[in-house]
This record gives C-alpha cells, structure tokens and sequence, in this order.
C-alpha cells in the first residue's frame, strides 16, 4: 500500500506487527496490509482459537495444514494471523470470533466491521509480535 494513511491500526495509531512467527500477511511482511490483489483483505490480526480454526475449516478454508508452496506452516491455537475481514465477520456472526489483536489490524477493517464490536473481541494480552 502506497499512502501512509493506509498503515493505520483501527484505533488510530501506526498499523503494528501481526507475527513473524509464523511469518504472517498477505504480502508475508508480518503486518496485516494487502494490495489490489488480494480478494480476501487479510486486514484484520486475530490470535486463532480452536473454535474459529474448526469453524474456518467448515467453510472450506483448512488453515491448519501447511502448504510450504504459499509459504503457509499451517496454525494452531494461539498463534496471531491476519485474517480475511469478511471471515472474521462471519465467525462473529455465528460466535466463534476468535479475540482480534488491535493495534495490528488495518484501519480499512471500519470499514466492514464497527470498532465497538473489534473493542468487545480485543486481546489484552501482549500486543508486540511473536
């Protein structure tokens, strides 16, 4: 993403790190920014539960095995991930959002999702990246 106004975290601030480990981001940079070629807007930073690993994987989307050609080691609980907004939205909906990291998620997530709902799911744990 080319203007600085599009490395915004959703509260304002400068878009942080989602995880190194595993190397997560559209791009593969670590942060949760895309390009126009990514259908999927992998903006918004999650730490991945068991429940929403399941759920992703009955809509078709199996993020646990590893697939090294997409340089993808596969996930498990408790690893941060820049996840696709409109799959987030829809584990909301059906209450299995797993907790949203928010100082690493990409202010273009507001526009999708209200941040009073991301504020109900934040992590309060540590917020720098693995």
């Amino acid at each position: 993403m080319s203007s600085a106004d599009n490395l915004l975290n959703v509260l304002g601030g400068e878009l942080q790190a989602c995880s190194f480990d595993p190397l997560t981001g559209y791009l593969r940079d670590g942060c949760c920014q895309t390009d126009e070629q990514d259908a999927g807007s992998h903006l918004l930073c999650a730490r991945v539960t068991e429940a929403f690993l399941r759920f992703s994987l009955s809509r078709g989307n199996d993020l646990v095995t590893p697939r090294p050609q997409w340089r993808f080691p596969g996930l498990k609980p408790g690893d941060r991930w820049c996840l696709c907004v409109n799959r987030w939205k829809e584990a909301w909906q059906a209450g299995l959002a797993p907790p949203v990291v928010l100082e690493a998620t990409h202010a273009k997530v507001l526009d999708t999702i209200d941040l009073s709902v991301l504020k109900q799911h934040a992590w309060h744990g540590r917020t720098e990246s693995h």
